[in-house]
């Protein structure tokens, strides 16, 4: 058989062409007809992908701000997953994401990148529903965190032993909580270890002696909703957005997205769209404080 491949095509069907390949010793260089309905680039695989990865308390909230883009510009597809802010640096680093999040302010070893500060947020400490005690200050939070205090009776509560839940490593509430209370990770003495916000809340509101913390938006959200936990004050003053926001809540950070210098285009695309009108209104339906 006799085959000019430089002034020949063959327009066949590919599984023919395979049975045809599989029988003989030719390859032969084939255009697929658009009759026969092949299978073909789908427009998802063609458009513009944005990866994001990080902090689980920013997750949700870049969830719906990525709807609202995606709605805004068609041609963007965005991917949001969670993992603490661990991951979100090292992802941006690595370039394995173009955006990472991060629910804590930079530091200066974390210099080659690029913060873009977008809500504020705070750190509440949270109890069952049920539970007596409204306000720890701040002796006491240490207390229980080192395993001084292991019964609510000494705090004014119940006679029941205290269940100490904590954040896992790479987690940046932990980071705030060990840095605002001065404590180190050898320090703490928990019972549970948990890492999204959502398995603290579970934990919490399913057993009636335990003590955790959470974001303060995210603890806002299931005390309404779910209402099987509710934040408690921190030095006499109350865990609520409200009070992040005034800025006398004590114990407060920045959620960040953060970038690898120079910013990606599409990336900068996604950030300038954070601080449309639309995006601040999904920041504050997630309760979080806008900028």
């Amino acid at each position: 058989m006799n085959f000019d491949i430089k002034k020949s095509f063959l327009f066949i069907d590919s599984s023919l062409y395979r049975s045809f390949a599989k029988r003989t010793a030719y390859v032969i260089p084939c255009l697929v007809a658009p009759s026969l309905n092949l299978p073909a680039f789908s427009k998802e695989v063609a458009k513009k992908k944005l990866n994001l990865s990080g902090s689980s308390t920013i997750a949700p909230l870049a969830s719906e701000l990525a709807k609202a883009f995606e709605k805004k510009f068609p041609e963007s597809r965005v991917d949001v997953q969670s993992g603490g802010s661990a991951r979100g640096l090292s992802d941006a680093r690595s370039g394995l994401s173009d955006i990472g999040m991060v629910s804590r302010d930079l530091t200066e070893k974390e210099a080659d990148l690029q913060g873009t500060a977008i809500a504020y947020d705070g750190i509440a400490m949270i109890v069952h529903r049920d539970n007596p005690i409204v306000d720890l200050n701040d002796k006491q939070v240490v207390a229980i965190y080192t395993g001084k205090t292991t019964n609510w009776k000494e705090l004014g509560g119940s006679d029941q032993e205290i269940t100490v839940v904590n954040k896992a490593e790479g987690r940046s509430t932990l980071e705030l909580f060990r840095q605002f209370f001065v404590l180190k990770n050898s320090d703490i003495k928990a019972k549970m270890i948990v890492g999204e916000n959502e398995q603290a809340i579970k934990f919490v509101g399913g057993n009636k002696w335990a003590i955790g913390y959470v974001s303060v938006g995210t603890a806002e959200y299931a005390s309404k909703v779910s209402k099987t936990i509710r934040a408690i004050r921190l030095n006499g003053i109350d865990a609520n957005l409200q009070n992040v926001k005034n800025r006398t809540y004590p114990l407060r950070r920045t959620l960040n997205f953060v970038t690898l210098k120079p910013t990606s285009e599409a990336a900068q695309k996604f950030l300038a769209f954070v601080k449309d009108p639309a995006a601040i209104r999904i920041i504050e339906d997630q309760f979080f404080v806008p900028l």
